[in-house]
């Protein structure tokens, strides 16, 4: 293993892929609680907002793991990292407020939006950097 292993967007993808699993464990409460059994998706209000608060995060995961690492691998690691951290926390805040209510959600939300739409941008920039470098002798 190298000093220049991608060690930081390791460990935050391994944190992000445990707080996926304990956010599915809450559904798997909220089933018990709330007596919906598997495979219906439907049942009290309450239940619902916390098996839409779980798709919804599933749904974003592809998005925040190819930027995470993309940026983390073209443009900086420390970064892509904070970023991760910064993603992981806005999730949850998403989660817990969808939970209580659709609207309290929002504030998660848009702070999820803002870290993809961050490590997107940096990652094309550390791509577009690198192609510049590499095929046009460019150096930024």
């Amino acid at each position: 293993m190298g000093s220049d292993s991608p060690f930081l967007l390791a460990a935050v993808s391994l944190l992000s892929a445990l707080q996926m699993g304990y956010l599915a464990r809450r559904v798997g409460w909220s089933r018990m609680a709330h007596k919906v059994l598997p495979p219906s998706v439907t049942g009290p209000p309450e239940f619902e907002r916390t098996f839409r608060a779980h798709q919804n995060c599933v749904e974003f995961y592809p998005l925040f793991l190819v930027t995470l690492w993309t940026c983390g691998l073209f443009f900086s690691e420390v970064t892509a990292a904070a970023g991760g951290l910064v993603y992981m926390i806005a999730r949850q805040i998403y989660f817990n407020g969808y939970v209580r209510s659709s609207k309290k959600r929002l504030r998660g939300f848009y702070v999820t939006l803002a870290v993809i739409a961050t490590l997107s941008l940096l990652a094309f920039i550390g791509i577009l950097r690198g192609i510049l470098h590499k095929y046009f002798d460019i150096h930024l």
